[in-house]
């Protein structure tokens, strides 16, 4: 029989191909020869069929990132990246789909490779699921973004075994950050700081078991590890039935917990949390890394160092604490110990304990242990019991637990604090010494030269009193001092008899009497030094004078 069209018929036939037409032409594969560029506003990205999901370049403040993500949404949400570590791209590169791989064009002609293939591609899609994938020469996948997970996986994505998801290093910045959730080759789906994935430092698992067990995300939010035989053996969330159209995503957020996630499509919507790993956002071990511990403050978290410690890159608290001093022994030469214990209630470690007192004792005498012993730089001390540990202390939170941990400090002189670039006051006392010894030194200086100014000056007077115009006078205030025997010799006129006679001036006549007193005492040398000839000439005219004279 054959079929009969009315006209309203064929036009809904029509608009039926002709939607048909524009979903194949918006899902037809990406060819070789495909590029893409940051800043274009029509190719810039590779679209899913409905235009939920793109493949492309996406912005952040310092540059461009390649991903996947959510474009049917006005936030964009970002659910993969590509060389998630390599810094980001400037506006004037290209991401070029040409000779069997996608790769970066730098403009210095520089390539970096997006993915890494184990044969040469022909073709690409952005699938409706935001899957992207790469074909070889027969339509088969050899390359898929869901197999190669960053830190989160949408709805109808799995996380195979042996798999991870890596927290970002912030929620603007995608590259590797502190945490890791695994998916173990044992079953058990596990949390742990990405530095330390050892079992003592794990803060999450389902503790579950099997072989090829993987992580489900179903579109009604339902999250649930499946084994090998496609059994469910755990539920970490339940699927939630509603009218609305919504979407899902699992992820791992950077404090370290990972959340599913549901927004609905429309554009004020907004993505809300459905589900939390813990509710404790100091529950992530390494958050505050070694020698750190987390404190909550209201909703929000913040890291605290050990007392006497600092922070070792302030703007990362994952990096940890470290002295702010050093020492150069437990114990002095004299056997006197440089420490003391401070005091750290209500905060738990990981313990690492390489001593635990089998007797219960006080707090004090628990303390007074560590302080004695060289090796231990901290216990932990709780109802009694007593443990001795070492640096660095781990994973350390805020708690309402009675646990107190002391920690050893330093007291003694002998601690040379480290000058560290943060601490203003230290510069400032500096500073004050510099100038109070400046000070000094100038006023010492100052001192020495009126000194020396004045002491001149004096021996000048003194010089002039003595011997002024040709004539040598003589005062009682001014200092004794020696003259040559032509001096002398000119004061008394050439040593005759008058000049012992009261006629002379007084200065002459009281140098007469000198001269012939110092002779009587054996003392000439006083009026002449050490000059031997002047000596022996003065003594003679002196003797001349004593007995012609007199």
């Amino acid at each position: 029989m054959a079929a009969i069209y009315t006209p309203i018929s064929l036009l809904l036939l029509f608009l039926s191909l002709f939607s048909t037409a524009e979903a194949q032409q918006r899902y037809s594969n990406i060819t070789l020869g495909s590029s893409l560029t940051p800043t274009s506003t029509t190719n810039s990205s590779w679209l899913s069929p409905s235009g939920l999901y793109a493949f492309g370049f996406y912005q952040r403040d310092n540059g461009y990132y390649v991903g996947v993500f959510l474009a049917g949404i006005p936030e964009k949400t970002v659910v993969w990246t590509a060389n998630r570590d390599d810094p980001p791209v400037p506006s004037n590169v290209t991401l070029a789909f040409t000779d069997g791989t996608l790769f970066l064009q730098q403009p210095q002609g520089q390539n970096t490779s997006i993915v890494d293939l184990p044969e040469r591609a022909f073709a690409a899609s952005m699938l409706e699921s935001g899957n992207f994938v790469l074909y070889n020469f027969d339509q088969d996948i050899i390359w898929q973004s869901f197999e190669h997970p960053t830190d989160t996986i949408v709805q109808g994505q799995c996380l195979l075994a042996r798999k991870e998801l890596v927290s970002s290093a912030l929620e603007t910045d995608p590259s590797t950050g502190t945490f890791i959730l695994v998916m173990q080759g044992d079953g058990n789906l596990v949390q742990y700081p990405l530095k330390s994935i050892t079992s003592p430092d794990a803060y999450f698992a389902t503790g579950t078991t099997g072989d090829n067990v993987t992580l489900h995300l179903d579109d009604d939010g339902h999250l649930y590890l499946l084994n090998g035989s496609g059994v469910n053996i755990f539920n970490l969330t339940q699927g939630e039935s509603t009218e609305e159209v919504k979407i899902y995503m699992m992820k791992h957020d950077a404090d370290g917990i990972f959340r599913v996630y549901s927004r609905t499509l429309d554009k004020v919507g907004n993505w809300s949390t459905k589900w939390e790993s813990t509710t404790d956002k100091c529950r992530p071990n390494g958050l505050c890394g070694p020698n750190g511990f987390c404190v909550l403050i209201d909703t929000k978290t913040d890291c605290r160092c050990l007392p006497e410690f600092e922070f070792v890159n302030p703007g990362k608290w994952a990096s940890g604490c470290e002295r702010n001093f050093v020492t150069d022994s437990c114990k002095n030469t004299d056997g006197v110990i440089n420490f003391t214990m401070r005091p750290l209630e209500n905060t738990i470690w990981q313990d690492n304990s390489y001593f635990v007192m089998r007797e219960l004792i006080s707090r004090e005498d628990c303390a007074q242990l560590c302080l004695q012993d060289c090796n231990c730089e901290a216990v932990f001390y709780k109802e009694g019991q007593c443990r001795k540990q070492m640096l660095p202390l781990k994973n350390g939170r805020r708690s309402s637990d009675s646990q107190v941990s002391f920690i050893k400090v330093g007291n003694m002189p002998s601690l040379v604090a480290k000058q560290l670039p943060t601490v203003p006051p230290k510069k400032e006392v500096r500073f004050e010494v510099l100038v109070i010894g400046v000070s000094l030194t100038v006023f010492s200086l100052i001192l020495l030269a009126i000194s020396v100014l004045l002491i001149y000056k004096n021996k000048v007077y003194a010089d002039k009193k003595i011997s002024e115009k040709g004539n040598v006078e003589l005062d009682e205030d001014i200092a004794l001092r020696s003259f040559t025997f032509a001096e002398l010799e000119q004061v008394t006129n050439g040593f005759n008899q008058e000049c012992l006679d009261w006629s002379l001036g007084e200065g002459e006549a009281v140098l007469d009497e000198w001269v012939y007193d110092c002779f009587e005492a054996r003392e000439l040398d006083k009026l002449l030094g050490d000059e031997a000839v002047d000596k022996q000439n003065l003594e003679r005219m002196v003797k001349h004078l004593i007995i012609f004279g007199h």
